[in-house]
């Protein structure tokens, strides 16, 4: 006869690991006990910090995630006729301050799960931006590593192949994605447990106006080291974003000099900030790039 904390342990595995239903997200934290890196910067429960005056993005509001003290992933999975195999950490984006979590994290999960991909969001740290260059994204890239050991950890039971893990950002969660990418699987911090003995290294990364890349003068910055090995990448910028398209135009010149197979598209209008929401301006329409690119692989 199974013991209390036997049947408890059951159901967990039950409820967690395996979704109610296909729109329910599997939440996980990322971490046991301590969390390492540069913590955040938190000023009371986690919330959504959107205020009603905030810029409405195609005519809608954003959520704001802020004061994440917690990292988690938040797994969605792909109806089963649809799955083939592949996966995708998200990074969303906030300036390492908040995290816009609908506009660059769920409805990218809906987006992927409708192409086949299982989409895990990843809430990671925030904020970290008072700690200063490199603190203020060592943090979320932990994290990011993080979330792609344990997408690979459960590649059996989410019924994805370990070696078609990829990840997506936007803005600082471009960096972040980045930076996750062309580490290549060399971990910032020491692993933790057994979780950490699985490869958090990313196939594939697409990065949606990525931040911070490029030194002012358009020159690569020296965290990011590339060569032969460095997965392919898809980039999408537009000229006239406040956040310079030259980190995208900087990271993509390297991987051509070293022979990694990637896309560049700049177009000329559109900011940043915009997500999957559809304008009349064709940035927004850069998902019909990225699914074509997907295919190609």
């Amino acid at each position: 006869m199974k013991s209390n904390s036997q049947i408890s342990a059951l159901l967990f595995n039950v409820l967690v690991l395996l979704p109610a239903a296909a729109s329910d997200p599997i939440v996980l934290n990322l971490w046991n006990g301590d969390i390492p890196g540069p913590p955040s910067m938190t000023q009371g429960e986690e919330r959504d910090l959107t205020k009603p005056e905030d810029k409405l993005i195609a005519g809608h509001r954003i959520i704001k995630l802020g004061h994440v003290s917690q990292p988690q992933v938040h797994a969605y999975l792909p109806a089963p006729e649809k799955a083939n195999g592949g996966g995708v950490v998200i990074c969303p984006g906030g300036g390492f301050s908040i995290l816009a979590w609908d506009l660059e994290g769920t409805e990218v999960a809906n987006w992927l799960n409708d192409l086949g991909y299982a989409a895990i969001v990843l809430k990671y740290r925030v904020p970290t931006s008072a700690h200063g260059v490199p603190g203020n994204w060592q943090g979320p890239v932990m994290d990011a590593q993080r979330a792609l050991s344990i997408t690979r950890n459960h590649a059996e039971q989410w019924n994805l192949k370990a070696d078609n893990i990829g990840i997506l950002g936007f803005s600082a969660g471009g960096q972040t994605a980045a930076l996750a990418a062309v580490k290549r699987g060399q971990r910032l911090y020491e692993p933790t447990d057994q979780t950490d003995a699985v490869p958090c290294s990313a196939d594939f990364a697409i990065l949606i106006y990525p931040a911070w890349i490029a030194e002012d003068d358009g020159r690569l910055k020296a965290d990011y080291v590339v060569d032969e090995t460095t997965p392919p990448m898809l980039f999408v910028h537009t000229a006239d974003d406040r956040v310079s398209c030259l980190s995208s135009v900087a990271l993509f010149t390297a991987l051509k000099k070293a022979g990694v197979s990637s896309e560049l598209h700049i177009y000329a209008a559109g900011g940043h900030g915009y997500g999957l929401r559809e304008t009349d301006l064709p940035v927004t329409r850069w998902t019909s790039q990225a699914e074509a690119w997907l295919k190609q692989r």
